[in-house]
């Protein structure tokens, strides 16, 4: 890239910083689906608290919101009242005494006590196995390892029968929570919520398995091309292909690749 690139680009990414950066907590990003949130509703969510903390509108419109999502007013009014009736948010009301005008904001406290008591639920029953301290970072190291550092072992090979069909059973109940983490880690990033929604729809609208994502993920990283275009494209390959698990990405892949007829 000449010189002239460069400052392009530094120009872009001061641009982008200049009109701020919203915090977005984790613990969202990584346990929505726990508490049985969708991926638009929880990217709903995100849009609200970047209106607040980034343009300082505490109750921004159903077009505004319409603007950032691209979807329909009544989609997002049925994702507002759904979050408001589960106890997510809720609705304050003031008067402004001086300019005699009455204003309203979104509360996130019932979000914030949700994920409190979850996480506090879960600290709790790790403490009660005797594994606090490894928590859902141990998680994310066994699956990675196992997900992305090979095939699991097929029926007959190595391994330890019915033992090792719990161990994998535990592994994928935890991918649901790790997967972000994953993505992240491969990444070298944290997720954009953009992303982050991609991900969702794979799960939630396109009703891939975990495995499947991970391996398409670890398709990815071995051809050098570490995008989500070309992850989708491998997911959307392998369902017309009626690829459904890693044996079937084994065989699908020895076929094209010569390794099998």
């Amino acid at each position: 890239m000449d010189s002239k690139g460069w400052n392009t680009w530094g120009e872009g990414v001061s641009f982008g910083l200049d009109n701020g950066m919203a915090i977005i907590p984790y613990a969202l990003l990584k346990n929505y689906r726990k508490l049985n949130l969708s991926g638009s509703e929880t990217l709903l969510l995100i849009h609200l608290l970047s209106f607040r903390q980034v343009e300082g509108i505490e109750f921004p419109s159903l077009e505004e919101l319409q603007a950032v999502t691209g979807r329909s007013i009544p989609v997002i009014a049925g994702e507002l009242q759904k979050l408001m009736k589960d106890g997510f948010i809720s609705i304050d009301g003031d008067n402004d005494e001086l300019r005699d005008m009455h204003y309203e904001r979104y509360n996130f406290s019932g979000l914030y006590g949700k994920l409190g008591a979850y996480l506090a639920g879960q600290a709790k029953a790790a403490e009660q196995e005797g594994t606090l301290g490894t928590g859902l970072k141990s998680s994310v190291s066994r699956v990675t390892e196992h997900r992305l550092g090979g095939f699991p072992p097929e029926n007959g090979g190595s391994g330890n029968g019915r033992s090792s069909s719990a161990s994998s059973n535990k592994d994928i109940e935890e991918e649901s929570r790790s997967l972000f983490s994953i993505f992240e880690k491969e990444f070298g990033r944290p997720l954009s919520p953009m992303e982050c929604e991609t991900i969702s729809g794979w799960l939630d609208q396109d009703r891939y398995p975990e495995e499947l994502i991970l391996l398409a993920l670890k398709e990815s990283v071995f051809a050098g091309k570490l995008h989500f275009r070309y992850i989708d494209r491998i997911l959307l390959e392998w369902s017309r292909n009626r690829v459904k698990n890693a044996q079937d990405v084994k065989a699908y892949s020895q076929k094209f690749r010569g390794g099998g007829k």
